[in-house]
């Protein structure tokens, strides 16, 4: 945003991150899910402009050329840093999928026969996005554009292409993409902290007015202290994320056998994130970052099969029936 409008960082930070406190704090799940379908259409719309944008002003055969030329090694579908990266970033996305509430959340609020078929749409129709955001990445070193960070690819290539009018899509689309994460992980974060922790652990004949008053507090909160937090930029968008990579894709392995597994050992699942945490975390730092996700993933599972199948555990659904629990 600052290469777009030259609006500097921590003003930029701190109006999106008021405006997405603000319509979750009065609006709640039902303002992030309705936002959230509307800034959707928008980046699909912005994309696809874009793309098409560039494909006016630059042949196929003159990108495959460059690319040989400047970047050959980008040719090379079998470069194991690029195979080790495939599977590093598809076991990132497993994981954010498991471990957010974000999905969960979203599932639990659906209507029966709604959340297969709305998860499965959403799916195809995402599809473009991550093969079109790679292509308009490709055709930079061919438009002649000098990328001097991750993060700027995008917006320098739209505004070399279309100007103005690509900026301000970009602009839209990025400012888009940022709320749509942010207001989801503030309404299911707060969600999560309210119910399982607060009235679960602390408090569980808090009623109605008070829970909402409890939530709004959260979803201050973690406002306050992500604005703390982000102030000093840490970061490019890409290193935060694949940093976190370990964390995440360590919390498939427990959570798949927890679902599926009778035998699953409770202990070994909490292992297996604190270990696979770990180790992924030094194979960010040793290795690379396309090795973190997939090592820390990697120990989670012989962690979890492990103590399972030494340490078999019984569990009972009926011990998540909170109607029964109640009425116990």
């Amino acid at each position: 945003m600052n290469a777009i409008a030259g609006i500097p960082y921590e003003i930029g930070m701190t109006v999106i991150l008021f405006v997405c406190v603000v319509y979750t704090l009065f609006g709640g799940l039902y303002a992030v899910i309705g936002t959230d379908y509307i800034q959707s259409l928008i980046i699909l719309f912005g994309i696809v402009v874009v793309g098409v944008a560039v494909l006016t002003q630059i042949d196929f055969g003159i990108i495959h050329t460059d690319i040989l030329r400047q970047r050959p090694m980008l040719m090379n579908a079998l470069m194991p840093a690029a195979i080790m990266a495939i599977f590093n970033n598809l076991l990132f996305g497993l994981g954010e999928v498991f471990h957010s509430n974000v999905w969960w959340s979203r599932a639990y609020a659906m209507r029966k026969k709604v959340g297969q078929k709305a998860y499965i749409l959403a799916g195809f129709f995402w599809l473009p996005v991550p093969i079109a955001a790679g292509f308009i990445a490709l055709t930079s070193g061919s438009l002649g554009i000098n990328v001097t960070s991750p993060d700027m690819v995008g917006p320098l290539v739209s505004a070399s292409v279309l100007g103005k009018a690509g900026a301000a899509i970009v602009f839209a689309v990025f400012f888009c993409s940022l709320a749509s994460s942010i207001d989801s992980l503030l309404a299911a974060t707060s969600d999560l902290i309210a119910e399982d922790i607060y009235k679960k652990m602390i408090n569980p004949r808090a009623g109605e007015k008070l829970m909402r008053r409890i939530s709004s507090g959260i979803i201050i909160g973690l406002g306050v202290f992500a604005w703390a937090f982000c102030m000093p930029r840490i970061g490019t968008l890409a290193t935060v994320l694949f940093f976190a990579g370990p964390m995440v894709g360590s919390t498939i392995w427990p959570i798949v056998t927890g679902l599926f597994w009778k035998k699953a050992n409770a202990k070994g699942a909490l292992l297996g994130m604190l270990f696979g945490s770990i180790t992924g975390l030094i194979a960010y730092f040793e290795l690379g970052w396309y090795t973190a996700s997939l090592i820390g993933a990697a120990v989670s599972m012989i962690t979890v099969i492990t103590f399972s199948i030494s340490f078999p555990s019984d569990f009972e659904w009926n011990n998540l029936n909170e109607k029964q629990t109640n009425s116990n």
